[in-house]
């Protein structure tokens, strides 16, 4: 109703104007009435793509993160400090919807997950079977919790769809990680292709949720 009164209002101050001018105005309200969706669908596409960004963003400085570990690289501060920026934008940028506190919640299991990922990495690294057993499971524990989180605020979302997808990150980041210290080049580069492409997914599939709970934000 609010949407339909608007675009009354919007025809009504272009006759005011003189916008119209010799345009029929039926044509002119027609023309009111597609422009409104369209505005409204570029918006919703923009909110797809910062979401897409900023997961892209936390492939990309996450892989950027294993090759300084295993590597021992001199920038490795200044890699972890970018890549938990990235957990803590992926919180704000939930927060008009679910409050701040929700978002900071999302945003500090986030950094844990990257945290728990390089110790991971690191048993792995030096062969340590009990401290990565430990990892491990602390990182699926986390994964739990970020789904349970998720879930629990947009009956949209799936807390097994969601599980499912942060095993599946898990294994490739393990993979990944595994194949580099082997210095099993195409296989890292192969595990990195296949873990973006479920990262951009996970992506959609976060922002499609918000947009069908919040059509009137978005």
């Amino acid at each position: 109703m609010e949407i339909r009164t608007a675009k009354i209002g919007v025809v009504g101050v272009m006759l005011a104007f003189g916008v119209v001018g010799r345009q029929p105005l039926k044509a002119a309200a027609e023309e009111v009435l597609v422009a409104a969706p369209m505005a409204a669908e570029h918006k919703r596409t923009a909110f797809r793509k910062s979401i897409r960004m900023l997961w892209s963003e936390h492939m990309i400085w996450t892989r950027a993160y294993i090759v300084a570990t295993i590597a021992g690289s001199i920038d490795i501060a200044e890699v972890e400090k970018r890549l938990l920026r990235n957990q803590r934008e992926l919180g704000a940028i939930i927060s008009p919807y679910y409050g701040p506190e929700l978002a900071a919640k999302m945003g500090q299991l986030l950094k844990e997950d990257i945290l728990i990922a390089c110790e991971v990495v690191a048993a792995t690294k030096k062969g340590d079977a009990v401290k990565l057993k430990t990892a491990e499971t602390r990182w699926h524990e986390n994964a739990r919790e970020i789904a349970v989180l998720l879930s629990a605020a947009n009956p949209n979302w799936s807390k097994e769809e969601f599980l499912s997808t942060f095993d599946g990150l898990m294994t490739l980041t393990f993979k990944e990680a595994t194949a580099r210290i082997n210095k099993e080049w195409a296989g890292d580069i192969k595990a990195f292709d296949e873990l973006f492409v479920r990262g951009m997914a996970l992506a959609d599939t976060i922002a499609d949720g918000i947009i069908k709970q919040h059509p009137d934000k978005i």
